[in-house]
């Protein structure tokens, strides 16, 4: 195990702000707490790391598209794509997927293109893309497997050689959505929506051809408007969180949603059974894809882990939460509560059944653990909110380790690293632990005896949101009435307090007299 911790690879975040984007080396942190810079800000409008963060993706401008290794930072190739809407590398790095404006049906503007040659390898017209069609074709996580959507269909490649054009057809009539699964490829979900008084439904294929004469699992329900297909690590489960714009029992105004699960072997197709009434706020599969981990019910939500059997295995209490993420090793969660909640957070250890430690991250849009499992961090972002923009790093247990404002951010990523490459948590703990020794150590010598700061220090509240047309408001209050912008009150002021007391002595008095009259 220690040989595992010493060859763990460098923990890196990806910072992109307005003027462009900066790597930093992550934690443990060596430099007064504060992460040394791995590439100072390079100019481009969007960057990405690849699903095995072995390269990058970086949109320069409208129509130059970079991909560089993420370990030497270097160039790989370089793109002029003119028009260019949408870009994705595959998971591996070994393709770029680009969507382009098309004017005719004749020109074919989703580009599949080698990023070895440089050259485009497939190409297809698509009329329009959404969140739910892009990217266009899906691979497995090891692209082995490469399939897209077409009109009533499911089209499959032969990764290896996509020259070969579409290797084989799965007829789905009606079909809306799919989803391959990614490790590994070896299934895929197709969603079927509504239609003529028909429910809609979910069906798994295997992606083999000789295997896909009829679908290996199926669920059909009513009242859906859109669908969520989660797969698991290993490819054997999928869970289907299955939305309706409407809820006919009028209990909540943003419609009503429910949560199916269906396996590869037809051992388990139906309703995962929840304790409580209300929406399904998130769900998550373990890394192992072994259990999964729900949040749901109107508010306070309650969470829960559930095995792959759809067995609950441990009920994680209820409280302001709409987010769960599970830590890459397997044995930490997080529940959080972001967006229109206040944004606080617990730890759980899954494995022993005890909670580690709450904090809060107000206003955080996105979140994720390191691939070690050892920190956490949550980021307040651009667009979505244009003030108290902050990356912050906690450590496993929720204290705060890191913090750092920003005037706009619009990105921070950690580098997606294999898990199976670091230890266990414990290892890197005790490892991390006595880094800090040594640096304490090497500094303390010759100096004198401070005491030490706390190991959980809270985090700090922030300060009330002030507008930005309020910032200003004593000064200029000050210059046009005679007020102090330091609190002080003017003369006139003071003198209005004096009449206002002068009126309520003089009331109580008469109010005294009344009564003795009487």
């Amino acid at each position: 195990m220690a040989a595992a911790v010493e060859t763990s690879p460098v923990l890196e975040i990806l910072v992109r702000e307005p003027d462009g984007y900066s790597i930093w080396n992550g934690p443990p942190f060596k430099n007064n707490n504060q992460p040394g810079i791995k590439l100072e800000k390079v100019p481009c409008s969007n960057a990405k790391y690849s699903e095995d963060g072995s390269r990058i993706m970086v949109t320069k401008t409208d129509s130059a598209i970079g991909i560089y290794d993420s370990n030497t930072l270097k160039e790989i190739r370089c793109f002029q794509i003119p028009n260019v809407v949408a870009s994705a590398l595959s998971p591996c790095g070994a393709y770029l997927q680009t969507f382009q404006k098309s004017t005719t049906p004749q020109e074919k503007n989703v580009v599949l293109w080698s990023i070895e040659t440089g050259d485009p390898v497939y190409e297809q017209f698509q009329k329009n893309m959404t969140k739910a069609t892009w990217p266009s074709i899906q691979f497995s996580s090891d692209e082995a497997v490469a399939c897209r959507l077409a009109t009533n269909e499911i089209q499959f490649f032969d990764a290896a050689d996509f020259s070969k054009g579409i290797s084989h057809r799965l007829r789905v009539p009606g079909v809306a959505a799919v989803e391959l699964s990614r490790a590994p490829g070896s299934h895929v979900a197709a969603f079927v929506p509504e239609s003529k008084g028909s429910p809609a439904s979910v069906q798994i294929y295997a992606c083999a051809k000789e295997l896909q004469s009829q679908p290996l699992a199926r669920r059909s329900f009513f009242r859906c408007s859109t669908v969520q297909l989660h797969w698991n690590h290993g490819s054997t489960g999928l869970l289907v969180v299955v939305q309706s714009d409407v809820d006919k029992t009028n209990q909540s105004y943003y419609g009503e949603s429910k949560l199916h699960y269906l396996t590869t072997d037809g051992a388990f197709e139906g309703l995962v059974p929840l304790r409580k009434e209300g929406p399904i706020h998130d769900v998550q599969w373990s890394y192992s894809g072994k259990e999964f981990a729900v949040v749901y019910g109107f508010m306070p939500a309650s969470a829960t882990v559930f095995d792959k059997k759809c067995k609950p295995v441990h009920e994680l209490g209820s409280g302001p939460y709409n987010t769960v993420r599970w830590n890459p090793k397997g044995k930490l969660l997080c529940l959080a509560g972001f967006g229109n909640l206040p944004g606080d957070m617990a730890f759980w250890d899954i494995v022993d059944k005890k909670q580690l430690g709450t904090t809060r991250a107000e206003c955080s849009v996105t979140s994720e653990w390191s691939a070690d499992g050892c920190y956490f961090m949550t980021a307040t972002t651009a667009p979505r909110l244009q003030v108290d923009n902050c990356v912050k790093i906690f450590n496993y247990n929720g204290s705060l380790l890191f913090k750092k404002m920003f005037n706009k951010l619009f990105q921070a990523d950690w580098k997606p690293e294999s898990p199976d490459k670091f230890g266990e948590i414990a290892e890197l703990i005790k490892s991390v632990g006595s880094v800090k020794i040594e640096e304490t150590k090497s500094q303390g010598q010759g100096s004198t005896t401070k005491k030490p700061a706390s190991a959980n220090p809270p985090a700090q509240k922030p300060a009330a949101y002030r507008p930005p047309h309020a910032k200003n408001a004593a000064a200029v209050q000050a210059e046009l009435f005679g007020g102090s912008s330091t609190g002080e009150m003017s003369k006139n002021a003071l003198k209005n307090k004096k009449k206002r007391e002068k009126q309520k002595e003089k009331k109580a008095a008469e109010a005294a007299a009344a009564s003795g009259a009487t």
